[in-house]
């Protein structure tokens, strides 16, 4: 199969890996991204981690909570170029639907394109920028948190943003906690609260990966569910946010770090949404 320099080029952003790593892997995987991602994954390459069943849209993201921090939301608006991206009227337009959501307090973005926004609506504001930029536009996630504690992080530059949620309302520097673990989920981009809600889909994938890998590096045929086993544990540790070091703190878990706080904080659950993640 011809493979393109582009194709080529797109796979080493995405993962860092060597140029003829990457063209082999496309080869291999006739030019599915995600199946290159895990053939390289497969032979002990160490890879950025980028998806790539997402493309790397331009745009703005935001979040925000109501005022008695109970609801929390992130929005992901998106368009083709960092030019329009960075508009004031594009910026006005995201920040204006985070406002009408937090408001109302909706979950999906079909119940948000009815509201008002000024004397329009959010769909006609949408469809008014279409025509003036001519690129193509779109809401292309809205999340929600509800609990007794939310708390939202925009990153500079509004290109990621997090919220997340914990209970009881009335736990010893709950607010707190729930900026910092925002804040967490921000940088270290863990795929669940805990090693139990990691779904059993994405286990399978990485001991698949991790026998793989093995086997790879010569191991015996017996041994590879061990190993993978173990290779599995440190995932568990570094994509599960409890686990995870605390970034503020190397020497405890995110886990210990709740403790230290208050024993009986719970995180209830968490949003991320990144421009091309």
């Amino acid at each position: 199969m011809n493979i393109s320099a582009s194709e080529v080029n797109k796979l080493r952003q995405m993962t860092g890996a060597g140029m003829m790593d990457c063209k082999k892997a496309l080869q291999e995987s006739e030019g599915d991204f995600d199946k290159a991602i895990d053939n390289l994954r497969k032979k002990g390459q160490k890879i950025a981690g980028k998806r790539a069943d997402r493309d790397a849209n331009e745009g703005f993201v935001v979040a925000k909570t109501n005022d008695d921090k109970t609801y929390a939301a992130v929005v992901m608006v998106n368009c083709e170029t960092d030019f329009v991206g960075k508009t004031e009227e594009f910026k006005q337009f995201a920040m204006d639907i985070i406002e009408a959501g937090v408001k109302n307090k909706v979950h999906t973005i079909a119940e948000l394109m009815p509201l008002s926004i000024g004397a329009s609506t959010v769909e006609s504001k949408l469809n008014d920028l279409l025509g003036k930029t001519g690129e193509k536009m779109q809401i292309a996630h809205f999340e929600v948190i509800e609990a007794p504690v939310t708390m939202a992080y925009n990153h500079h530059g509004n290109r990621l943003a997090t919220i997340l949620g914990v209970s009881p309302k009335d736990g010893k520097n709950a607010e707190e906690v729930a900026y910092e673990l925002a804040k967490q989920v921000a940088a270290m981009n863990p795929v669940a609260i805990d090693r139990d809600d990691v779904p059993q889909s994405v286990i399978d994938h990485e001991i698949e990966i991790g026998k793989e890998q093995a086997r790879q590096e010569g191991k015996p045929e017996e041994m590879l569910e061990k190993i993978a086993t173990g290779k599995l544990n440190k995932f568990y540790k570094d994509s599960t946010l409890l686990n995870q070091e605390y970034i503020k703190d190397s020497k405890k878990t995110c886990a210990q770090y709740i403790a230290d706080n208050d024993k009986n904080l719970k995180v209830a659950g968490f949003k991320r949404l990144m421009l091309g993640a």
